[in-house]
């Protein structure tokens, strides 16, 4: 900093500027939403209550995700790129770092919330990364749902930072939370797995063959979902792998599709497609 601009006072317009910021986090308002734009893997993405903000441990998925991709280039699709699906998208963290990150990659986001749907579209756009990414509004807890998605299938990835938290912990969550961020993109229900259910439940339907889910969990859930898989041989998915985040909790699971793939056609993605949301 200049030594001249130590010494100059602030102007009025400064001044209220700083007040108004300062009581914005004075009523307890997350910085992201203050600041209207946060960092996510290198990338500067616009956020906007309530849509979820997203954390630095969803920065770990996506680095898992990009290793396996880049480490295993004979499980993703031929064209040199994986078809991936993004199930509760939100501010698009997920999908758009794996765009910026895999040039021949694309990807189908979806998620129920409004806000969320025309949040990730303005940050594909803001990223010029909208030629490659389809945006669905879509509530993965309804029955059939998954049907709306077989003509863009089948997919190489699931990719998921479901609602996990347990019910009962939604109170203990910061005011900074509970007063800004959308409660339907935390609250899991009872044991945090309702959604997460919804979603294994919905991927073999949409993965190829060996295809792989990726998801971010409660640390109490690698235990409960492969319990609940092994529950379910049906839908031929097998827990291959669980990581820790940065603070050491068992964070993130590596799920394998390993029976055949029914329900979707062949891959049907007609080319580079804008961001848009269907009427």
């Amino acid at each position: 900093m200049r030594p001249g601009l130590r010494t100059q006072p602030l102007t009025p317009w400064q001044l209220q500027c700083i007040q108004e910021l300062s009581s914005h986090r004075l009523q307890r308002m997350p910085v992201q939403y203050i600041l209207g734009e946060w960092d996510f893997q290198g990338l500067s993405l616009k956020m906007a209550p309530p849509v979820f903000i997203p954390r630095p441990e969803t920065e770990e998925l996506v680095d898992w995700v990009l290793e396996e991709v880049t480490q295993k280039p004979h499980a993703v699709e031929a064209q040199g790129g994986p078809l991936v699906l993004d199930v509760g998208c939100g501010s698009g963290a997920i999908s758009l770092s794996l765009l910026s990150r895999l040039p021949q990659s694309r990807v189908i986001a979806v998620d129920k919330g409004e806000a969320a749907i025309s949040l990730t579209r303005e940050n594909a756009q803001r990223l010029q990364l909208q030629d490659r990414i389809r945006i669905v509004p879509l509530d993965v807890t309804l029955e059939g749902s998954w049907a709306h998605l077989l003509p863009w299938g089948p997919v190489d990835l699931v990719v998921s930072n479901p609602p996990y938290i347990f019910h009962q912990d939604m109170e203990q969550l910061a005011p900074e939370i509970q007063s800004y961020e959308d409660p339907a993109a935390l609250d899991g229900g009872e044991k945090g797995m309702d959604v997460i259910i919804h979603v294994l439940a919905l991927a073999p339907r949409l993965l190829k063959d060996s295809g792989s889910i990726f998801l971010e969990v409660d640390p109490r859930h690698p235990e409960l979902i492969g319990n609940w898989l092994q529950s379910r041989p049906d839908l031929s998915l097998d827990l291959v792998a669980v990581r820790r985040d940065f603070c050491g909790r068992p964070r993130f699971l590596h799920i394998r599709r390993s029976g055949p793939q029914a329900g979707c056609p062949v891959d049907a993605w007609p080319g580079p497609q804008p961001a848009r949301v269907p009427g």
